[in-house]
């Protein structure tokens, strides 16, 4: 199975263990701050931001799938290993959850436990799709079906396809054209992708109708 994973994408053991131990504290304090933060803007007047602020509805945003899809796929994509994927994307959220209830708790006073416990189980089964999302980036048809599969996924967050086409949030139309970049691979290989997430967008808001 190793060396069948490997012909998709092989692990890149040139960078040492220092620096990518370096990066994994890294995205666990930015973790750490953006739960901080989100929990700030719950607690925060929409009409006390910035202006821009309140124009991309920023409270909302982080409480939408798309932007923790998104940062959960370029950890994973940009780890070397796909074993270091997982522990990168798990950590992250782990951190996130922490920030967030840590500012609940001694700031807000209070902790909503079942809450909690829900992200928490989100951050373990992580492990799983930051293994598979690695091999986005990788060779062969299975590369293609993994992109075609997370562009689709990102794409039903903000683009209604079943039942006409219409945006239904501009701020997650465009974190789905960051995944598109971040994804990127050869042209044809690109389009067949880009065709076949339609596909995925259309199947899974059949089966989730839309809810943000």
């Amino acid at each position: 199975m190793k060396a069948y994973l490997d012909k998709i994408r092989e692990p890149d053991k040139s960078i040492s263990a220092r620096r990518e131990n370096i990066i994994t504290v890294g995205i666990v304090v930015f973790g750490f701050l953006i739960g901080i933060v989100q929990k700030a803007l719950d607690g925060t007047a929409i009409n006390e931001l910035p202006f821009i602020l309140q124009q991309i509805d920023i409270i909302n945003f982080f409480g939408r799938l798309a932007i923790w899809i998104l940062l959960a796929v370029i950890i994973s994509v940009y780890a070397k290993t796909p074993a270091r994927a997982s522990v990168n994307t798990f950590l992250f959220f782990i951190s996130m959850v922490a920030g967030y209830y840590i500012y609940c708790n001694f700031v807000l006073g209070f902790l909503p436990r079942s809450y909690m416990m829900m992200w928490f189980a989100i951050s373990v089964v992580s492990v799983v799709p930051a293994y598979i999302c690695w091999y986005a980036k990788g060779d062969g048809p299975i590369a293609v079906i993994i992109t075609a599969g997370i562009l689709g996924v990102l794409l039903a967050q903000s683009v209604i396809i079943t039942q006409g086409i219409y945006v239904t949030h501009m701020p997650d139309v465009i974190l789905w054209i960051i995944g598109m970049i971040v994804l990127r691979r050869k042209p044809k290989e690109f389009a067949v992708a880009v065709l076949l997430s339609i596909a995925v967008a259309f199947i899974y808001q059949t089966f989730i109708p839309y809810w943000g």
